[in-house]
């Protein structure tokens, strides 16, 4: 099994885990609202992609795909690409500084604290 603590270093908590928070969600509606409409292949991917990065699971593999996703639209569309940049560079950066301690990766993969009793007393 895939180890994701080992794809980034922590699950930021505090208000660096509120904006991890609040670019997944960004990114998660932006993929869903404009994929919505077509219900292509490609678009049906990107809905799943957006389920799962506002859960934040999966987020680095999930934050790969939409940058890919992303590039994949500016290269194919014709029309501003500016929107997909943006939706290419956050899927980028949640791939890269992971999902924060607000997410489904946090409960899974994140440090578990373990107490261990004194057998003396």
């Amino acid at each position: 099994m895939l180890s994701l603590r080992r794809l980034f270093s922590t699950f930021a908590g505090g208000w660096p885990g509120a904006g991890l928070l609040l670019l997944r969600v960004a990114a998660a509606v932006a993929l869903i609202l404009r994929a919505f409409p077509r219900l292509a292949v490609p678009d049906d991917l990107a809905i799943a992609a957006g389920a799962f990065l506002a859960a934040g699971l999966w987020t680095p593999i999930v934050g790969s795909l939409t940058a890919l996703l992303a590039i994949w639209t500016v290269l194919e569309q014709p029309g501003d690409p500016w929107a997909n940049i943006l939706l290419a560079s956050i899927g980028a950066a949640l791939a890269m500084l992971g999902p924060g301690a607000w997410s489904v990766d946090s409960r899974l993969f994140g440090w578990k604290r373990i107490d261990v009793r004194n057998r003396a007393s």
